[in-house]
């Protein structure tokens, strides 16, 4: 085995992890000793994707439950991806460019977060005011649905009303379209959120409205798909085996990516080339397994805090995705066999450089009961070069010449040589771009980590039990039990 500090793939996306060894608190022996555990955490991903059959994994009912999000990156029959599956958004994506004026998402958790990562990086925070490719066909886009907020809800149609009125729309009438996603097709937020927009939106009469759900497809099983049916409504499917953290692959994900116009395929391509990759038991061939090793053994030596930084802002969405992947992965009460183990780690959302000046003293100075990870963008879009507007005033001068992608990269080996030279545990991933096919890469790799590491500690990565637990309590508030 060779723990070079540095696994690289054949897609240039790079693991680095030369500042998590070396230290008290993991060493090379450590790693070694962990090599039998390793093998079987790869072992029971293999039979997990022979199979779908995940150890000792079972739904919230009770009734055994199939692990798919291994088949994800595969489009074929089959397989929750398959060929008609993606024509079908892609149709749609086409549809919404050419009739529809606005979307509003209507998801929360696992339905909302992977479609604002993608949203976030490939439409951005200019998409509804100025964007020049939205303004060629795209429609303008919300999210809703993410909590339970009257001024929100309130202050989107609000806005959606004043645009019908300064814009008569597409086809002489401004049309949004309402897109609930849910897989019971009963989850409080997003149907709270969409009984009042539809509503409103029926009613106003500046608006036409058409709706698209993403549910369970199952006969009888949802309420929203039992709509959709009477209605003539669009509908996508979220397949059995697909939980909500994993589900940023598929349609729930994916129609956010038709909608902006995404490259669906690219972003499917890079998982799958992350997951062909990530197959093989061997530690220093294997980043997603080796990542999940170190991350065990800091666990056992008390790290039990994770901070997720980016460096770039608009992938600070990513961060907030991957806490709900962490925390709901592997933050467990007991292990498969019944002990009392609470497992799992806090996981905190951070961006660079923005986070070095509210994070990081705590970081570098705080108790030793962290792991920091930060993704690097090794070549962006542009480069913006400063010049000096402001000659006469000294303090300027320095600035005269400089690159901001440059200076950004600064920052960042800044960060990780003080936390390195202190012992405090940090790691890299390194994207050659931000694109579709290398944040495939990223965000599968990122599944495949917790995966494994559910593997090594012995529970279950894709039950929450602890969620079930305060639903059911607010169930009872709300009937008045």
């Amino acid at each position: 085995m060779n723990l070079s500090g540095k696994v690289v793939l054949e897609s240039g996306f790079i693991f680095d992890y030369a500042a998590m060894l070396g230290t008290e608190v993991i060493s090379t022996e450590k790693i070694v000793a962990l090599q039998d555990e390793a093998k079987g955490a790869a072992a029971a991903l293999a039979v997990i994707r022979d199979t779908g059959i995940a150890k000792a994994h079972l739904s919230k009912d009770g009734t055994p439950e199939h692990v798919f999000f291994t088949r994800l990156p595969f489009v074929r029959e089959g397989n929750p991806n398959t060929p008609e599956s993606i024509q079908r958004l892609k149709d749609f994506g086409a549809y919404v460019q050419r009739e529809i004026d606005a979307v509003v998402f209507l998801g929360v958790g696992g339905s909302y977060l992977g479609n604002k990562v993608i949203f976030d990086i490939f439409a951005g925070t200019g998409w509804n005011v100025g964007c020049e490719k939205r303004r060629q066909c795209y429609p303008r886009v919300y999210f809703s649905g993410n909590n339970l907020d009257a001024d929100q809800y309130s202050e989107i149609f609000t806005e959606l009303e004043y645009l019908s009125e300064q814009d008569s729309g597409k086809n002489g009438k401004f049309r949004v379209l309402l897109v609930p996603i849910s897989k019971s097709g009963t989850t409080l937020e997003t149907l709270a959120a969409f009984t009042y927009f539809y509503e409103f939106c029926q009613k106003s009469l500046l608006l036409q409205t058409e709706v698209a759900v993403v549910t369970d497809q199952q006969e009888g099983a949802s309420p929203l798909h039992i709509l959709a049916k009477a209605n003539h409504w669009r509908s996508f499917d979220i397949k059995e085996g697909i939980g909500g953290r994993f589900c940023v692959f598929s349609d729930p994900g994916l129609v956010t990516a038709a909608v902006i116009g995404m490259d669906i395929d690219a972003f499917l391509r890079g998982a799958r080339d992350m997951e062909l990759a990530c197959r093989t038991e061997a530690l220093d061939q294997n980043p997603a397994l080796l990542n999940a090793v170190l991350k065990y053994i800091a666990a056992a030596e008390g790290m039990d805090i994770e901070v997720f930084m980016p460096y770039a802002a608009s992938m600070k969405s990513v961060g907030e995705w991957y806490v709900q992947l962490l925390a709901e992965s592997l933050g467990k009460r007991q292990d498969r066999v019944g002990r009392t183990v609470h497992y799992g780690r806090t996981p905190i959302a951070a961006v660079g450089s923005t986070d070095m000046h509210a994070q990081t003293q705590q970081h570098q100075d705080g108790k030793r009961d962290k792991v920091i990870q930060f993704v690097e963008i090794a070549e962006r879009k542009q480069e913006i070069i400063l010049n000096n507007p402001f000659p006469q005033v000294d303090a300027f001068a320095r600035y005269s010449g400089l690159g901001i992608d440059a200076t950004l990269k600064v920052a960042l080996a800044a960060n990780e040589e003080a936390l390195t030279s202190d012992g405090r545990l940090n790691a890299k991933y390194i994207l050659p771009f931000l694109n579709e096919y290398y944040l495939g890469q990223l965000l599968y790799f990122l599944m495949l980590s917790v995966a494994y590491e559910g593997e090594l500690a012995d529970v279950d990565a894709y039950d929450q039990p602890g969620v079930e637990t305060y639903k059911r309590i607010m169930k009872q508030k709300m009937s008045g039990d």
